[in-house]
């Protein structure tokens, strides 16, 4: 495995020889603590909690609060074992530069390039979404001009520095976090019966159990229900990512990774419970306008649909910049280690890894052509292949971490600043939880689930192959070295 670069005060992981700030020098640190901040905090919310929580609601009732649980519990696991090695080591690979020096070459080539193909995917699909939104404002635009518009600027806002990305998602993060607190103070006093105007008969704790129970479809449910909210909790991990281009990626981390309870806690489990307590789990309100808008038009908020269709689109733009960013940042670490196109680490003087950013929105044009051309046969295989990638890369981090942290210890114990409760038997408790869940997927088929582990694993044979095929021709690679803090030597550390 090859070296990961020092970082320093000027840039992060540095992408070839040269002085800070030309071209070639690196990633810089460009990222404020407030737009760590605001990352780290928006990076859990996705559009799928506003858009994909009403199906869940309907298959498992009030008891989808433990579908949410079950996988908050996981998410919060796996972050808190990816922020002991991002701590330790930060770097713009994240777990896939973990898994390269942890488990092999071959575990870091596939790793990062599944996570890549994962939000160039997105890419089109949140491209796809903001654009149906847009369209139903100003129609005079087609609903293509419009994802091309959204896709440019936010290509052009991430080619700029990566200061402009995080200035952007502070905003976009901020109005997410703000409509959703305000959802939830606004309906708890509803539920309680504080706020004024609102059918105290509809709203209420009553409607967890006063509707065929609190699990009227069974606890086989929740299982169900685990497979329709996993997916939407990608996207914590990118705050991991991102502290490589901040001036204190330590601090950072260690941040981001300890408040991952709360900001589960209040966006996913609060927001839920809110819903389901305003509204009885079966009303047809929540299958026909979201669950979200139907929480909204029962507490006579007007214009309650385009409220939310202004949320929905914030967080669209916001995913689809993260999604931009973390591809493109995958890549660049991918182009680093020898694993993608050299070109793919070359940094502008902005420190922009422009060739990375490029490759990453081609294909996610590719992808949308394929959505308005081919919908229902080569971007629906793009999607389902790209589905259970979050999982791959969950359980890669869980095996990560049980060879990490005895490097860590070994070579410098001191950066172990953030550590996994209970090691190892969390982690492997853990790492069991996501394969009974992909294991459950194959029984799946009223959701897709069985097809969509399926492709994932077919693309991610493709991708072992490929690693193991380009392992063998290259004869392998050098042992990895851990890099240390700004300003401080590598030492080198052995993987194997």
């Amino acid at each position: 495995m090859t070296s990961q670069p020092t970082l320093n005060k000027t840039g992060n992981d540095p992408g070839g020889p040269g002085e800070p700030g030309a071209a070639g020098s690196g990633l810089q640190a460009g990222l404020k603590n407030r737009h760590l901040s605001m990352i780290a905090i928006g990076g859990v919310i996705g559009a799928g909690l506003f858009v994909g929580s009403s199906s869940g609601i309907a298959t498992a009732g009030p008891g989808i609060l433990l579908s949410y649980a079950l996988v908050g519990t996981l998410v919060v696991l796996v972050m808190r074992m990816l922020g002991e090695m991002s701590a330790a080591n930060p770097t713009s690979g994240s777990f896939s530069a973990h898994a390269d020096r942890a488990l092999g070459s071959w575990a870091g080539f596939s790793i990062g390039w599944l996570y890549w193909f994962f939000w160039v995917v997105v890419l089109a699909v949140e491209a796809t979404a903001g654009a149906v939104i847009l369209e139903g404002w100003m129609p005079a635009v087609p609903q293509w001009g419009w994802a091309l518009i959204v896709m440019l600027v936010l290509t052009a806002t991430n080619l700029v520095s990566v200061g402009s990305y995080g200035e952007f998602e502070f905003w976009f993060a901020g109005i997410k976090v703000v409509a959703i607190a305000a959802f939830i103070i606004v309906g708890g006093l509803a539920v309680f019966g504080l706020l004024p105007g609102v059918d105290s008969e509809q709203a209420g704790v009553s409607n967890l159990t006063a509707h065929g129970g609190f699990l009227p479809n069974g606890p086989g449910a929740i299982l169900t229900g685990v497979l329709l909210v996993v997916f939407s909790f990608m996207g914590s991990e990118i705050a991991t990512l991102a502290a490589g281009e901040s001036e204190n990626p330590r601090q950072a981390v260690t941040k981001a990774t300890n408040s991952i309870i709360w900001r589960v806690a209040v966006f996913y489990l609060g927001s839920i419970a809110v819903v389901v307590c305003l509204l009885p789990w079966d009303s047809k309100s929540i299958t026909k306008d979201g669950s979200y808008v139907a929480a909204l038009d029962s507490l006579g908020i007007a214009h309650a649909g385009q409220i939310m269709n202004f949320i929905v689109l914030t967080s669209v733009l916001s995913c689809l910049n993260s999604g931009l960013y973390t591809a493109s940042r995958m890549a660049f670490s991918l182009g680093q280690r020898g694993d993608a196109p050299k070109a793919f680490a070359r940094t502008t003087s902005n420190g922009v890894p422009r060739t990375a950013i490029l490759a990453s929105v081609a294909f996610g044009f590719v992808a949308v052509f394929f959505n308005y051309k081919f919908p229902d046969s080569v971007f629906l295989f793009l999607v389902n292949s790209s589905g259970a990638v979050a999982l791959f890369v969950w359980l890669v981090i869980c095996f990560s971490q049980l060879r990490m942290r005895k490097i860590i210890k070994a070579e410098a114990p001191e950066k172990l600043v953030v550590k996994m409760w209970l090691y190892p038997y969390l982690t492997w408790a853990t790492a069991a939880l996501i394969v009974f869940i992909l294991g459950y997927m194959l029984t799946d088929t009223e959701h897709d689930g069985r097809q969509t582990i399926l492709l994932s694993l077919l693309v991610a044979a493709v991708v072992l192959v490929i690693a193991f095929v380009k392992k063998g021709l290259r004869g392998g690679r050098p042992a990895a070295e851990v890099p240390q803090d700004k300003g401080e030597e590598r030492s080198e550390v052995s993987a194997g």
